[in-house]
């Protein structure tokens, strides 16, 4: 077996840390989305709001059990913030309009690929999501369901203070 050298290792974890950069720069300026209605959705729309992303799928359950949250999150203007749902792993357009309008979706729903996905993060599991602040900074991100509480939660600890 073949061990790391400093002198070899050194330069592909900078080339890793570099590629994380750029990503990572590429996601703060902005994303431009088109949803199911064919409206258009761009982060730099949404500055002064919280702007929660969400991967999802139809066959996916912790997906299908925060939708409830999601959609009661999306329609607190308290929460000064708009939830847009992203589908992955849909058969069709229709598949995906035809579920959320049975689950009473009123937040944006954009049929995702690998151009939306780059745009925004990376998916590393079902559901995911990315939380951006008024500025359009990504905040916070979470592999797995979210809840109302939690999210509401994240929100008022960060009322008041100051960001960067």
């Amino acid at each position: 077996m073949q061990t790391l050298q400093r002198g070899r290792f050194y330069p592909m974890w900078l080339g890793a840390l570099l590629l994380t950069l750029a990503a990572s720069v590429a996601q703060a300026a902005g994303f431009k989305v088109t949803d199911t209605n064919g409206k258009t959705h761009t982060l730099a729309g949404y500055k002064g709001k919280w702007v929660l992303v969400n991967y999802w799928a139809t066959w996916c359950p912790p997906c299908l059990e925060e939708i409830p949250d999601l959609i009661a999150l999306h329609g607190d203007k308290k929460n000064n913030l708009v939830v847009i749902g992203i589908a992955l792993d849909y058969r069709n357009a229709k598949q995906v309009t035809d579920f959320t309008e049975g689950l009473l979706v009123d937040y944006p729903i954009v049929l995702g690929n690998h151009q939306i996905v780059s745009q925004i993060g990376p998916v590393q599991g079902l559901p995911t999501t990315y939380l951006f602040n008024p500025e359009g900074k990504m905040v916070a991100q979470q592999v797995g369901a979210v809840t109302r509480e939690a999210v509401e939660s994240y929100l008022k600890g960060k009322a008041g203070r100051p960001t960067k």
